[in-house]
């Protein structure tokens, strides 16, 4: 399916130059001369290789049709990552370059999982939007700290360091954004 240049968004896989790629960043940039466009970051599926574009609203660009199916996490042998259809219990192994590693600390056991593929070959995983984790290490609270919008680092039982609110302790169980690695709020669990 054809989609304008300036359409492309975060996670969106395009056909470009004969190959797959992922849109990892993108940047709308209007210099002072001349025409808007939109700079993306793509990774290419296969290989993993980056490539910085640039694509005007009047370019058309092939985006990628690819079957979504629910798989469950089973479990992680290294490197390797086993996952179950949920209808017909088949298991598909993925290396950790098709989920990616920003992804893979955020996979736990029975975790429901969309894998995505493309001319039957599986190209990436996408979390659920949610993840609940623990809180294992952070600073202490300081009495009298300004009740502004300071966060403070912490480090995630995942081995994952994001920035959390003042009032989060050692212990706490968050939820967390897995896409982007940031705090959402406090599990409510």
């Amino acid at each position: 399916m054809k989609i304008d240049g300036n359409a492309i968004r975060p996670g969106m896989v395009i056909e470009h130059q004969g190959r797959l790629w992922r849109a990892v960043k993108i940047a709308h940039t209007q210099p002072g001369k001349g025409g808007a466009y939109l700079q993306v970051e793509l990774r290419e599926l296969r290989d993993g290789t980056k490539l910085n574009e640039r694509f005007r609203s009047s370019e058309k660009v092939e985006r990628a049709t690819l079957e979504q199916k629910e798989y469950q996490f089973l479990f992680s042998d290294g490197e390797m990552f086993t996952f179950m259809d949920n209808e017909n219990y088949e298991q598909v192994v993925l290396n950790s370059d098709q989920i990616g590693e920003d992804q893979t600390p955020y996979l736990q056991d029975g975790m429901e999982v969309t894998i995505e593929s493309h001319d039957g070959d599986p190209i990436g995983v996408q979390l659920p939007d949610r993840v609940t984790l623990t809180v294992v290490e952070t600073e202490a609270v300081v009495k009298g700290q300004t009740a502004a919008s300071s966060y403070k680092p912490a480090l995630l039982d995942n081995g994952v360091r994001t920035s959390v609110p003042p009032h989060i302790e050692t212990g706490t169980r968050i939820v967390v954004n897995p896409a982007e690695g940031t705090y959402v709020e406090r599990a409510k669990d």
